[in-house]
């Protein structure tokens, strides 16, 4: 099998770029032939605001670059990780001029949300789940300029009408049956969207549950509204015999910065980050958004670590209430609070959920298990592609 990934890199690595770049050492170390066509987002400063919208609605370079890697590298499929701004959808066109399946991760709610997030003001919106994402403009949901809001806006009308979303990807990969739910609300075909998680790879560690290694709260990433910092310092302030860790950093620092019982750990390496989870009882997730993924949460699970999360969104499903962690009422400082003061007095509770978490790692999360599911959906992707290339 050959694959072609095409992604457009952030201007601020995250979460998704790693997954493009694990998912590409994934398939590389068992020998599938993978090549990437990828932009970066740190080009943007030198391009003309005029060419940049019209890019954004359709790119005829990433026609042309496109349709030369096809016939240079002949892949099987092109698997789409975002389009979002340089490459457009313009990608899955060239795709199909040439016969070739595609299959888009959707990592986060971009097709049907200017903001990318069902956000707005602090809270969960979904004003435009199901329709054109006009009010987006309107508020100005992306950066907050409705001028680039409006931009976004215009391609997801213009794909929209052409039915790019609907008949140019042959199979899209939700991360998770809350997310999948969602994309059908908003209108994606049923039959071609596929649940596929992230993965993480992380052996077991000696002493992983040892009690005398475990022992406080631990927060991983960043600091800013939509993570629910606000709700965790609220809560950490009712809790000074809790000590809390903090990696990260972001604009709402000073929320946490100076407590007398949280460290401030500012942005560490991965290595750094598995040694705080192998050491603390616990990770907190007060996060306010839907989190379509969250990989620090499988990160934990890995570790042994059990997770405290909102009951909300892609958390409520993937940490089992009471089994692999705690889950407390979205922006309810008062219930973290009572969660946090529970887990402190049962050590040995918690410890026999982050030996649950780990269990729930094993089975679902790890890199073999996630090669076997990605290779099944590419086949499905080329089977269907080819019936319907048959039928038509």
């Amino acid at each position: 099998m050959r694959i072609l990934i095409a992604h457009n890199h952030y201007q601020q690595a995250g979460g998704e770029d790693a997954v493009v770049e694990e998912e590409y050492a994934l398939m590389k170390r068992h020998q599938i032939s993978v090549e990437r066509y990828e932009k970066h987002n740190k080009h943007i400063a030198g391009m003309a605001t005029v060419q940049l919208a019209m890019d954004t609605l359709w790119s005829t370079k990433t026609v042309k670059e496109a349709e030369d890697r096809i016939q240079q590298f002949a892949p099987d499929v092109i698997h789409v990780h975002n389009t979002f701004p340089l490459i457009s959808p313009s990608l899955y066109y060239a795709a199909a001029r040439h016969n070739i399946p595609v299959v888009q991760t959707l990592h986060n709610f971009r097709l049907f949300c200017v903001q990318a997030m069902f956000m707005r003001n602090g809270q969960i919106c979904e004003d435009c789940l199901g329709k054109l994402p006009w009010r987006g403009a309107l508020h100005g949901c992306y950066r907050g300029s409705k001028a680039q809001s409006a931009t976004v806006v215009g391609m997801l009308g213009w794909h929209r009408m052409l039915g790019t979303y609907q008949h140019k990807v042959t199979r899209y990969i939700a991360l998770n049956r809350f997310c999948r739910d969602k994309f059908i609300e908003a209108g994606l075909p049923d039959e071609r969207v596929m649940i596929k998680p992230n993965f993480i790879d992380l052996p077991p560690h000696d002493g992983v549950n040892a009690e005398t290694a475990r022992s406080g709260a631990l927060f991983v990433g960043r600091l800013s509204a939509e993570k629910g910092t606000d709700i965790l310092a609220r809560a950490a302030a009712r809790c000074p015999e809790i000590h809390l860790d903090i990696i990260g950093s972001g604009p709402q620092t000073a929320m946490l910065d100076g407590r007398p019982n949280i460290r401030m750990h500012g942005w560490q390496p991965p290595a750094v980050i598995y040694a705080h989870m192998r050491r603390t009882s616990y990770l907190v997730m007060p996060s306010l958004w839907y989190e379509n993924f969250p990989r620090t949460l499988v990160e934990a699970f890995a570790c042994g670590l059990p997770v405290i999360a909102s009951r909300l969104g892609a958390m409520a499903e993937l940490i089992r209430d009471g089994k692999t962690g705690l889950l407390f009422d979205p922006g309810d400082a008062d219930d973290l609070t009572r969660k946090l003061k529970w887990a402190e007095s049962r050590a040995a509770e918690m410890l026999r959920m982050g030996r649950n978490a780990r269990q729930e790692y094993e089975q679902h999360y790890t890199s073999e298990i996630n090669f076997n599911q990605l290779m099944a959906i590419y086949r499905e992707a080329i089977l269907a592609h080819q019936d319907n290339h048959h039928v038509r």
